[in-house]
């Protein structure tokens, strides 16, 4: 029997979403390791036969002075059986707090988006940032600038490029239950720029889970011809935290 694409990825979402509960429950008391899942769908039949699915994961463990974390950002959409848009996008990163208001981060990425026209995209940095806005009680501002190296790959040529990175995360408690989330960065390089912003609005629905509304705006300032320089996706999803 054939299985559809949405049946396949929601049956491999359902057992890692069980291990990755399990293991959160007992590691999250042990070792300060929080884990947040989300997922949105959208399936159609009939006239038209359509697969949009989205989804994300991070885990972040933290142990004294060092906050280590990995995140998988995924996107697929097909029309009538023919993939139209398929993207993965991992992110690693550690974080060592020299003070409460300043920190180090390395972070490290990788984009395999086939429909942009770059085959993959990897960068590396080394960052230095800052806490802001300590003394709000609902409201968090982080920002870090860094240098490093990206590599990208295409099928007419690859190349790699020092790039200088900034980027700020601001958080904003509108209430026990509401939450608003922007984050921005930039990428600088000699051969492109890659410039990103996600705006979110999360809602506590129950204990650990919530409603989120997002826009995601992707923008590079070269790409291979016949490619849109900017990318945006709006997207309605359900969040599990454990």
């Amino acid at each position: 029997m054939k299985k559809t694409f949405a049946h396949t990825f929601l049956t491999t979402l359902s057992i890692a979403s069980v291990c990755l509960l399990s293991f959160a429950s007992h590691a999250q008391k042990e070792n300060g390791i929080s884990t947040e899942i989300e997922l949105g769908a959208i399936f159609t039949s009939g006239n038209t036969e359509d697969e949009n699915v989205q989804f994300k994961g991070s885990v972040n463990w933290v142990r004294d002075e060092w906050d280590y974390g990995f995140s998988i950002d995924g996107f697929r959409s097909s029309k009538q059986d023919e993939l139209a848009a398929q993207r993965m996008y991992y992110v690693g990163t550690a974080n060592y707090a020299l003070s409460e208001e300043s920190f180090i981060l390395t972070r490290i990425a990788h984009e395999d988006d086939r429909f942009s026209g770059y085959d993959s995209q990897s960068d590396f940095s080394v960052n230095y940032g800052r806490n802001m806005l300590t003394s709000r009680a609902n409201m968090s501002l982080t920002v870090n600038a860094g240098v490093g190296m990206r590599k990208s790959r295409s099928e007419v040529e690859d190349f790699d490029e020092a790039i200088i990175r900034l980027a700020g995360d601001y958080d904003w408690a509108l209430s026990d239950t509401a939450n608003f989330n922007q984050t921005l960065s930039a990428e600088s390089g000699n051969e492109t720029s890659i410039f990103r912003s996600e705006s979110s609005i999360e809602t506590q629905i129950l204990d650990n889970l919530s409603l989120k509304f997002s826009i995601n705006i992707k923008h590079q300032t070269e790409v291979p011809v016949g490619r849109e320089k900017t990318d945006t996706e709006t997207s309605i999803t359900f969040v599990m935290n454990f």
